[in-house]
């Protein structure tokens, strides 16, 4: 059975923890969960399933960040949440799939005893605007029948940040996890450097035609 609004905020504290709680954000049977003000969007032309993958962070400003469409956008939610002997459940929302907009398209069902942060991701079949703190998903419970065996991965388990995709621990050729963000700013100071020393040398190298 899911757990009806009173009954999520009869249980914080116990089997659940939601921070920080707003009391406006509960529903009939399910809670708001709302967008941190960061994004990761990977960088590679290919991703690798077996392999970490490059990322760039994007901040959304107050006046807020247009997504493109053909792009996958990982955000996580601002509320910090801990599940005891149920089943958490994250959904989009209507308002925003009737937009164009679909969030956390897949595993919707979350682990009894997962604590941290949820990562979401972000798709859009045409541009739309998009801003922090907005109620971007929402959170249910369900309870389970039989005994409990709580989460003790340590994947993805305490997240605080965005979390890229972890797959390649999976496979026998994994190796430590490095996050690999990219450094797009000093990337492009590194390019424009080096376009102005070949050109620089190039003018040199003229001089002895004339």
């Amino acid at each position: 059975m899911i757990l009806s609004g009173e009954e999520i905020r009869s249980r914080l504290g116990s089997d659940i923890c939601i921070t920080p709680f707003a009391d406006e954000q509960c529903n009939p049977n399910s809670y708001d969960l709302t967008l941190h003000n960061e994004l990761l969007v990977y960088e590679e032309v290919v991703l690798d399933i077996k392999e970490p993958n490059r990322f760039r962070r994007l901040r959304i400003p107050e006046e807020g960040l247009i997504l493109s469409p053909g792009q996958l956008y990982l955000g996580r939610t601002i509320e910090y949440t801990e599940t005891h002997r149920l089943v958490p459940m994250l959904t989009g929302r209507s308002s925003l799939s009737r937009l164009g907009l679909f969030v956390h398209g897949s595993a919707g069902f979350g682990s009894i005893g997962y604590r941290g942060h949820w990562t979401i991701e972000l798709y859009t079949v045409q541009p739309i605007r998009i801003y922090p703190g907005v109620k971007i998903c929402q959170i249910a419970y369900q309870e389970i029948i039989g005994q409990v065996r709580e989460c003790c991965s340590s994947k993805y388990q305490n997240s605080r940040d965005i979390q890229p995709s972890l797959m390649f621990k999976e496979f026998s050729c994994r190796r430590e996890y490095e996050q690999l963000q990219l450094d797009f700013d000093t990337l492009a100071a590194s390019c424009v450097e080096q376009c102005v020393s070949q050109s620089e040398n190039s003018d040199g190298d003229s001089s002895h035609f004339v």
